[in-house]
Protein backbone atom coordinates (compact mmCIF):
# COMPACT_ATOMS: atom_id res chain seq x y z
CA UNK A 1 0.00 0.00 0.00
CA UNK A 2 1.35 3.45 -1.07
CA UNK A 3 2.15 6.37 1.68
CA UNK A 4 1.46 9.75 1.22
CA UNK A 5 4.25 12.12 0.83
CA UNK A 6 3.41 13.76 4.52
CA UNK A 7 3.13 10.01 6.43
CA UNK A 8 6.72 9.62 4.90
CA UNK A 9 7.88 12.23 6.48
CA UNK A 10 6.40 11.94 9.65
CA UNK A 11 7.61 8.42 10.29
CA UNK A 12 10.98 9.47 9.00
CA UNK A 13 11.34 12.51 11.64
CA UNK A 14 10.20 9.65 14.09
CA UNK A 15 12.81 7.33 13.21
CA UNK A 16 15.50 10.11 13.66
CA UNK A 17 13.87 11.18 16.65
CA UNK A 18 13.75 7.53 17.98
CA UNK A 19 10.37 6.60 17.63
CA UNK A 20 8.48 4.37 16.19
CA UNK A 21 6.10 5.40 13.14
CA UNK A 22 2.94 4.19 14.61
CA UNK A 23 4.10 6.26 18.18
CA UNK A 24 4.57 9.29 15.68
CA UNK A 25 0.84 9.14 14.60
CA UNK A 26 -0.52 8.07 17.69
CA UNK A 27 0.52 11.40 19.32
CA UNK A 28 1.76 12.15 22.94
CA UNK A 29 4.38 14.47 24.19
CA UNK A 30 7.98 14.39 23.91
CA UNK A 31 10.40 15.20 26.10
CA UNK A 32 13.29 17.43 24.61
CA UNK A 33 16.29 17.41 26.93
CA UNK A 34 18.94 20.11 26.83
CA UNK A 35 22.34 20.48 28.03
CA UNK A 36 24.45 22.56 29.62
CA UNK A 37 27.85 23.94 29.09
CA UNK A 38 30.96 21.55 29.48
CA UNK A 39 28.67 18.62 28.97
CA UNK A 40 26.51 17.02 25.77
CA UNK A 41 23.38 15.19 24.79
CA UNK A 42 24.71 11.98 26.72
CA UNK A 43 24.79 13.66 29.96
CA UNK A 44 21.13 12.71 29.87
CA UNK A 45 21.78 8.90 29.45
CA UNK A 46 20.72 8.04 32.92
CA UNK A 47 17.69 9.28 32.47
CA UNK A 48 16.15 8.64 29.37
CA UNK A 49 15.76 5.17 29.95
CA UNK A 50 14.14 6.04 33.13
CA UNK A 51 11.59 8.81 30.96
CA UNK A 52 11.44 5.82 28.35
CA UNK A 53 9.90 3.15 31.11
CA UNK A 54 7.30 6.24 31.74
CA UNK A 55 6.04 5.90 28.20
CA UNK A 56 7.55 9.48 27.22
CA UNK A 57 9.30 9.81 23.98
CA UNK A 58 12.46 11.65 24.47
CA UNK A 59 15.19 13.29 22.43
CA UNK A 60 18.47 14.91 23.29
CA UNK A 61 19.68 17.97 21.65
CA UNK A 62 23.28 18.49 20.81
CA UNK A 63 24.02 21.80 21.35
CA UNK A 64 26.70 23.40 19.38
CA UNK A 65 27.56 25.50 22.60
CA UNK A 66 28.49 28.59 19.68
CA UNK A 67 25.38 30.98 20.66
CA UNK A 68 22.81 31.50 22.09
CA UNK A 69 20.66 31.45 18.62
CA UNK A 70 22.57 28.66 17.34
CA UNK A 71 21.86 26.60 20.17
CA UNK A 72 17.99 27.78 20.30
CA UNK A 73 18.30 26.89 16.90
CA UNK A 74 19.20 23.31 17.77
CA UNK A 75 16.57 23.19 20.18
CA UNK A 76 13.73 23.90 17.75
CA UNK A 77 14.69 21.91 15.06
CA UNK A 78 13.80 19.17 18.06
CA UNK A 79 10.81 21.06 18.93
CA UNK A 80 9.67 20.98 15.17
CA UNK A 81 10.56 17.30 14.60
CA UNK A 82 8.47 16.70 17.88
CA UNK A 83 4.84 14.61 16.56
CA UNK A 84 3.03 16.17 19.56
CA UNK A 85 3.28 18.19 22.71
CA UNK A 86 6.67 19.24 23.59
CA UNK A 87 7.94 19.28 27.71
CA UNK A 88 11.02 21.27 27.53
CA UNK A 89 13.88 20.46 30.15
CA UNK A 90 17.22 22.28 30.38
CA UNK A 91 20.40 21.81 32.22
CA UNK A 92 22.60 24.47 33.43
CA UNK A 93 23.12 26.99 30.11
CA UNK A 94 20.38 24.99 28.86
CA UNK A 95 18.09 27.05 31.05
CA UNK A 96 18.52 29.94 29.24
CA UNK A 97 18.16 28.06 25.72
CA UNK A 98 14.77 26.67 26.95
CA UNK A 99 14.21 30.42 28.15
CA UNK A 100 13.82 31.34 24.64
CA UNK A 101 13.36 28.27 22.57
CA UNK A 102 10.03 27.86 25.18
CA UNK A 103 7.97 30.24 23.42
CA UNK A 104 7.40 27.50 20.79
CA UNK A 105 3.68 27.02 21.06
CA UNK A 106 4.16 22.99 21.08
CA UNK A 107 6.16 23.67 24.16
CA UNK A 108 3.59 23.08 27.40
CA UNK A 109 5.83 23.06 30.14
CA UNK A 110 9.12 24.09 31.39
CA UNK A 111 11.92 22.17 33.58
CA UNK A 112 14.75 23.86 34.87
CA UNK A 113 17.66 21.34 36.38
CA UNK A 114 20.43 23.53 38.26
CA UNK A 115 19.88 26.17 35.68
CA UNK A 116 19.66 29.61 34.74
CA UNK A 117 16.41 31.19 33.97
CA UNK A 118 17.24 34.86 32.70
CA UNK A 119 14.16 37.26 32.74
CA UNK A 120 13.49 39.24 29.46
CA UNK A 121 16.51 41.04 27.98
CA UNK A 122 19.07 39.30 30.37
CA UNK A 123 21.91 37.38 29.99
CA UNK A 124 23.96 34.49 32.54
CA UNK A 125 26.24 37.53 33.26
CA UNK A 126 23.27 39.88 34.07
CA UNK A 127 21.67 37.10 36.49
CA UNK A 128 24.89 35.95 38.25
CA UNK A 129 26.20 39.67 38.83
CA UNK A 130 24.78 39.78 42.29
CA UNK A 131 26.11 36.88 43.48
CA UNK A 132 29.27 35.54 45.01
CA UNK A 133 31.43 33.31 42.56
CA UNK A 134 30.93 30.00 42.88
CA UNK A 135 34.18 27.90 43.69
CA UNK A 136 33.90 26.25 40.37
CA UNK A 137 34.29 29.26 38.49
CA UNK A 138 38.01 28.75 39.13
CA UNK A 139 38.36 25.35 37.44
CA UNK A 140 37.16 27.05 34.39
CA UNK A 141 39.41 27.89 31.26
CA UNK A 142 39.38 29.79 28.36
CA UNK A 143 41.88 28.56 24.66
CA UNK A 144 43.56 31.20 22.62
CA UNK A 145 39.92 31.33 20.70
CA UNK A 146 37.57 32.54 23.74
CA UNK A 147 36.34 29.04 24.27
CA UNK A 148 35.79 28.02 27.63
CA UNK A 149 36.25 24.32 29.09
CA UNK A 150 36.60 22.65 32.87
CA UNK A 151 39.84 21.11 34.10
CA UNK A 152 39.78 17.64 34.71
CA UNK A 153 40.14 18.38 38.48
CA UNK A 154 37.27 20.85 38.07
CA UNK A 155 35.01 18.26 36.45
CA UNK A 156 35.64 15.83 39.74
CA UNK A 157 35.89 18.63 41.99
CA UNK A 158 33.24 20.96 40.66
CA UNK A 159 31.32 19.90 38.47
CA UNK A 160 30.32 16.40 39.26
CA UNK A 161 31.75 15.30 42.74
CA UNK A 162 29.41 12.87 43.61
CA UNK A 163 29.53 10.91 39.97
CA UNK A 164 32.08 8.01 39.92
CA UNK A 165 35.78 9.25 39.30
CA UNK A 166 36.11 6.82 36.07
CA UNK A 167 32.85 8.70 34.80
CA UNK A 168 34.08 12.31 35.54
CA UNK A 169 37.39 10.97 33.75
CA UNK A 170 35.31 10.33 29.92
CA UNK A 171 33.56 13.71 31.18
CA UNK A 172 36.30 15.69 30.91
CA UNK A 173 37.26 14.35 27.54
CA UNK A 174 33.90 14.64 26.07
CA UNK A 175 33.10 17.80 27.39
CA UNK A 176 31.43 20.31 25.16
CA UNK A 177 33.77 23.84 25.34
CA UNK A 178 31.41 26.79 25.23
CA UNK A 179 31.65 30.11 23.48
CA UNK A 180 32.73 32.99 26.18
CA UNK A 181 30.60 34.98 24.27
CA UNK A 182 27.09 33.07 25.44
CA UNK A 183 26.96 34.29 28.71
CA UNK A 184 26.87 38.09 27.75
CA UNK A 185 24.13 37.16 25.15
CA UNK A 186 20.52 37.98 25.93
CA UNK A 187 17.24 36.47 25.99
CA UNK A 188 14.49 38.25 24.15
CA UNK A 189 11.83 37.02 25.87
CA UNK A 190 11.36 34.64 28.74
CA UNK A 191 8.70 31.32 28.27
CA UNK A 192 8.25 31.42 31.87
CA UNK A 193 6.04 34.23 31.90
CA UNK A 194 3.91 32.16 29.70
CA UNK A 195 4.40 28.50 30.62
CA UNK A 196 4.32 26.63 33.84
CA UNK A 197 7.57 25.68 35.06
CA UNK A 198 9.28 23.56 37.54
CA UNK A 199 13.03 24.04 39.47
CA UNK A 200 15.09 21.57 40.63
CA UNK A 201 17.78 22.68 42.88
CA UNK A 202 20.86 21.54 43.05
CA UNK A 203 21.61 21.96 46.88
CA UNK A 204 25.24 21.17 47.19
CA UNK A 205 26.18 22.65 44.00
CA UNK A 206 29.61 24.30 42.61
CA UNK A 207 28.89 25.38 39.57
CA UNK A 208 25.41 27.74 40.49
CA UNK A 209 25.17 28.49 43.70
CA UNK A 210 22.26 27.26 45.28
CA UNK A 211 20.81 30.18 46.84
CA UNK A 212 20.69 31.48 43.61
CA UNK A 213 19.04 28.49 41.92
CA UNK A 214 16.09 29.31 44.89
CA UNK A 215 15.77 32.79 44.02
CA UNK A 216 15.54 32.08 40.47
CA UNK A 217 12.48 29.34 40.84
CA UNK A 218 11.00 31.63 43.24
CA UNK A 219 10.95 34.50 40.75
CA UNK A 220 9.85 32.13 38.05
CA UNK A 221 7.22 30.85 40.41
CA UNK A 222 8.36 27.34 39.37
CA UNK A 223 7.13 24.25 41.32
CA UNK A 224 10.49 23.57 42.91
CA UNK A 225 12.36 20.10 43.91
CA UNK A 226 15.51 20.05 46.17
CA UNK A 227 18.15 17.66 45.68
CA UNK A 228 21.27 17.13 47.88
CA UNK A 229 23.28 16.96 44.44
CA UNK A 230 26.59 18.36 42.78
CA UNK A 231 25.49 20.35 39.47
CA UNK A 232 24.68 17.39 37.68
CA UNK A 233 21.99 15.76 39.17
CA UNK A 234 20.35 13.58 35.92
CA UNK A 235 23.57 11.76 36.48
CA UNK A 236 23.40 11.51 40.67
CA UNK A 237 20.13 11.63 40.76
CA UNK A 238 18.37 10.39 37.64
CA UNK A 239 15.35 9.02 39.08
CA UNK A 240 14.65 12.26 40.94
CA UNK A 241 14.95 14.15 38.01
CA UNK A 242 12.72 11.80 35.71
CA UNK A 243 10.12 12.05 38.39
CA UNK A 244 9.52 15.95 38.47
CA UNK A 245 9.59 15.24 34.13
CA UNK A 246 7.03 13.16 34.36
CA UNK A 247 5.04 15.43 36.88
CA UNK A 248 5.14 18.57 34.24
CA UNK A 249 4.14 15.77 31.31
CA UNK A 250 1.59 15.52 33.25
CA UNK A 251 0.86 18.55 34.33
CA UNK A 252 0.77 18.09 38.29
Amino acid sequence: MKRSLPTLLVSLCALLAGASPAAAQEGGKTVVLVHGAFADGSSWDKVIPLLQAKGLRVVAVQNPLTSLADDVAATKRAIDASPGPVVLVGHSWGGVVITEAGNDDKVTALVYVAAFAPDDGQSVADAAKDTPPPPGRASIKPDAVGFLSLTPEGMAKDFAFDVPAAQTKIMAVTQGPVNSKCFGEKVTTAAWKKKPSWYIVADKDRMIDPEQQKSMAQRIKAKTTVVPSSHVVMLSHPADVANVIEEAANGR
